[in-house]
């Protein structure tokens, strides 16, 4: 089988399901070949995550063509030092580009701002922190990006979805420091199981990807099987993070059923009680 094939669709879920986080403008298919493919297999509802000025555009057209779309516009992490402090080297889907400083972050902020501003935007995100792929020379850039967003979700009253790598206890003190917004996400929680308390006791919701079946991720198993029901989220980050055993191999909006009978198993639920508080929690999430 090759390592670029699409897995096969799996058994339909019983119960509808909805996709937290989806990127479905890095996807080979179309929209509107996801969108089928997903509903045949009762994934009825996916959030499309804008990265970068361009992809939050895109993401608010493609929610506005489409009911079972809804979109969340930022800045990744990322991309904030980038802005900032130029990339010389560029990256895939990015050329080079060269230091835009502190004006060219407001008004790419204000780009976001005003699309958080639109109905058919539920969510403002993904945004945080990431000491991963960025150096200590941007994380001032990242910090400061963080803050604005957050500062944006609150006034449009939208929900705050966190892309957190290796920054588990500075996308903390942020939240905290700034005053986290009602309705907070965890994009691809990553945290331990302590975290996984810390989050449920300030009410974050913990969206769980495809990585929760990996061999390696006990820890990421052991934080999901504490997690609150009533605040988990499921989600593909696809094209990323595709579930085992497909890991490798092109991830999609249909593909939520693997990692979601795997999360089931975790928490000792069954699979269609889990998809209806999934359901349930990724509309009280992003309003719809």
């Amino acid at each position: 089988m090759s390592r670029t094939e699409a897995p096969p669709l799996p058994e339909p879920l019983r119960v509808p399901v909805a996709d937290s986080h989806t990127h479905l403008d890095m996807q080979d298919a179309t929209v509107e070949e996801s969108l089928a493919r997903a509903a045949a297999v009762n994934v009825t509802a996916v959030v499309q995550v804008g990265c970068d000025v361009a992809g939050s555009r895109w993401a608010a057209e493609t929610a506005a063509a489409h009911p079972a779309v809804h979109a969340s516009v930022a800045l990744h992490p990322n991309e904030a030092p980038r802005i900032v402090h130029g990339d010389p080297d560029g990256t895939a889907r990015q050329g080079a580009r060269e230091p835009g400083g502190r004006a060219a972050l407001d008004e790419a902020l204000a780009e976001i701002d005003a699309l958080a501003a639109l109905d058919h935007v539920r969510g403002v995100g993904e945004t945080g922190l990431d000491f991963f792929r960025t150096g200590p020379e941007g994380v001032a850039a990242q910090e400061e990006s963080f803050r604005a967003h957050i500062e944006i979700a609150k006034r449009h009253g939208k929900a705050l979805v966190i892309h957190d790598r290796d920054a588990h206890a500075d996308v903390l003190r942020v939240l905290r420091d700034a005053g986290a917004p009602e309705r907070t996400v965890f994009h691809c929680y990553s945290g331990d199981a302590e975290m996984a308390r810390i989050c449920a006791q300030a009410g974050y919701f913990m969206s769980f990807a495809g990585n929760v079946t990996f061999k390696n991720a006990q820890p990421l198993r052991d934080a999901l099987a504490v997690a609150p029901a009533e605040l988990v989220l499921v989600e593909t980050d696809a094209p990323f993070l595709t579930p085992a055993p497909y890991r490798g191999r092109p991830n999609a909006p249909y593909l939520i059923p693997v990692t979601l009978r795997a999360m089931a198993e975790v928490k000792g639920m069954d699979e269609d009680a889990l998809a209806t508080a999934v359901y349930d929690n990724t509309a009280r999430a992003f309003d719809f």
